[in-house]
């Protein structure tokens, strides 16, 4: 989107960052289409509490389910089969839905692939979405969903007394308090986990070789509160305004392993916090033309526990000792960063059919992807900014004449 990377695109399931959004290396959405209310692609000037990412913003939330009755609907297709259910917990009051959705490629081929070599390899994926939300008075409101899905992908082979299992996926809960303080001013406070995690696990028994194994695995992890306000001072005039604090743990690769009677472990995590403050002003001006102005502030602090091996002056890494170490304590500040990231857009109906729009906005970008292609894999590597990888930074300025035929 506007020439961004995979990376530079914000994709939220209710509020919680999904940072791989693909099945089966690209061909399939995570999201069920079954379990969706609405999705809002921003792909130009984006809102003041929208950060983190360059290029685009895309959000998606979920349906709340069925407050009235119980209803089950589903599907089964060529290559994967799904249900949802939705119904009350208590009518008027509560509803729950549930939605899972799996492949069968591995229950098809298992007669077929067990008679061969190669028997015990598949592949399938598989996710589940649900939310629950119950209304406390008229005034409060709260809700709970989540997201778990995986890719599972096995090869085997006999000749070679080869396994290999690389599993991937993500998973994310959110729990947010709607709270209504008078008809024109409304609060939402949400606490959100986000995770992605990729392993790659290999092992090899051989009669004449000792029997080896490779375990290695990277992903990220957040922890996520939001305070989000809405205030109408009138119905052509909406000011929001929030703040938002992310926890980072970054695990870029790690390796475990065994062969015979040795065995190695090298498990690495940088730490680190995220935080924004915004507020945005949308105005209708007139029939025919809508502004909208915020500005945003964002920062982010690398903290230990971490290591850094220092280069001599040729750019290599000398005889490590603990002169060549520099340490930081858990908690101790590694590097910070943080600047302004002022947004504007506005509209102009020309009439219902056509308009003109313009916008501008300047980003901060202070995670990082490093893919080996141009769309997201699961093996890509999730890094912070640090003090030798600087932010990302982008500014972008939109002018476009729309018109739906």
């Amino acid at each position: 989107v506007r020439g961004g990377g995979p990376d530079q695109n914000l994709i939220l399931l209710d509020e919680a960052v999904v940072y791989n959004a693909s099945h089966l290396f690209g061909f399939f959405s995570v999201f069920n289409s079954d379990a969706i209310n609405n999705i809002d692609l921003i792909k130009g000037s984006m809102p003041a509490n929208y950060g983190g990412r360059l290029a685009s913003v895309l959000d998606i939330n979920m349906k709340d389910g069925n407050n009235k009755k119980f209803g089950m609907n589903g599907g089964i297709g060529l290559i994967s089969s799904k249900i949802t259910v939705e119904g009350p917990l208590k009518k008027d009051t509560s509803s729950f839905i549930i939605s899972g959705r799996r492949t069968y490629f591995d229950i098809f081929a298992k007669p077929f692939v067990d008679t061969t070599n190669f028997s015990g390899s598949s592949y399938h994926f598989f996710d589940l979405t649900t939310k629950m939300n119950y209304q406390l008075s008229p005034r409060n409101k709260i809700f709970l969903s989540g997201y778990f899905g995986r890719d599972v992908f096995n090869f085997n082979s006999k000749d070679w007394g080869f396994n290999m299992n690389m599993p991937w996926g993500n998973s994310t809960a959110s729990l947010r308090w709607n709270h209504l303080f008078n008809s024109n001013l409304f609060m939402n406070t949400s606490i959100i986990f986000s995770k992605y995690k990729y392993e790659f696990n290999i092992s090899q028994e051989l009669d004449s070789l000792p029997v080896s194994e490779t375990n290695m695995f990277s992903g990220i992890r957040d922890w996520n509160i939001k305070n989000d306000f809405s205030y109408y001072p009138n119905l052509k005039h909406k000011i929001k305004f929030g703040t938002n604090y992310t926890y980072h743990k970054f695990t870029p690769t790690s390796f475990a392993g065994s062969y015979d009677d040795l065995e190695l472990e090298q498990i690495i995590n940088y730490y680190a916090h995220e935080y924004g403050l915004y507020i945005n002003d949308e105005y209708q001006v007139s029939e025919r033309v809508l502004l909208n102005l915020g500005i945003r502030y964002s920062g982010f602090i690398q903290v230990g526990p971490f290591e850094r091996h220092q280069k001599d002056d040729s750019g290599q890494i000398g005889q490590i000792s603990t002169d060549t170490i520099i340490s930081y304590d858990r908690g101790e500040i590694v590097q910070s960063y943080g600047g302004m990231e002022p947004r504007f857009s506005f509209r102009y109906l020309i009439n219902e059919n056509s308009s003109i729009k313009f916008g501008m906005m300047q980003n901060y970008q202070y995670l990082h992807l490093t893919s080996m292609a141009s769309s997201s894999l699961p093996t890509d590597v999730w890094l912070p900014s640090s003090d030798i990888v600087k932010p990302q930074l982008g500014r972008q300025i939109s002018l476009g004449y729309y018109k739906n035929l």
